[in-house]
C-alpha cells in the first residue's frame, strides 16, 4: 500500500518561485543550499497531514535524479492549493495577474460545487486555486461528445 506524501517541482529560478508561492499566500521558507556552496536549492512548503509541496532548482534535481532532462515535456499536472472562501479564488488569480504572472481557467463557479481557477507558476505549472466544496451549488456539467 502507497501513502501520498509530496510534489516535487523542478524550478529554472528559486527565488522566482519562492515570490510566486508566497504571492498565493503559502507559507514558504527560505531555500536552503546543499551541499554547500553547490549552488543546489531545495524548499519544502508544508501541508496538511505531513503532505508538502518540494520545490527543487536544476543542480539540485541532477543530485537526486540521473534522469532529470530540463528541456523534456512537462506533464499535464496541476497543483492543488484549497483556500479560505470562494473570493479568496477571485482574489489571489486577480493578484497573480496583477503581478505580471500567466493566468489560465478565470475564476467561476465549478460543478463540483467549488469556486475554482488556474494560475500558472513560473515553470509553466497549473496551480489550482479552490474554495470549499458547497453541495448546494454543485450541478452536472454539459458537454459535448
Amino acid at each position: 500500500m502507497s501513502t501520498f506524501g509530496q510534489v516535487n517541482l523542478f524550478v529554472r529560478e528559486m527565488a522566482t518561485s519562492v515570490e510566486f508561492y508566497r504571492l498565493l499566500e503559502l507559507d514558504v521558507p527560505d531555500p536552503f543550499e546543499w551541499p554547500p556552496g553547490s549552488g543546489a536549492e531545495h524548499v519544502e512548503i508544508q501541508g496538511e497531514g505531513g503532505c508538502y509541496l518540494a520545490l527543487d532548482n536544476h543542480p539540485m534535481a541532477r543530485i537526486w535524479n540521473d534522469e532529470f532532462d530540463p528541456d523534456r515535456g512537462r506533464g499535464n499536472v496541476v497543483v492543488g492549493l484549497l483556500v479560505a472562501t470562494r473570493g479568496d479564488v477571485d482574489r489571489l488569480y486577480d493578484k497573480v495577474r496583477a503581478a505580471g504572472h500567466q493566468v489560465g481557467q478565470k475564476p467561476y463557479d465549478a460543478f463540483f460545487g467549488a469556486r475554482h481557477a488556474i494560475v500558472i507558476d513560473p515553470d509553466g505549472n497549473q496551480v489550482g486555486l479552490k474554495s470549499p466544496i458547497d453541495d448546494e451549488r454543485s450541478y452536472e456539467p454539459t458537454f459535448d461528445r
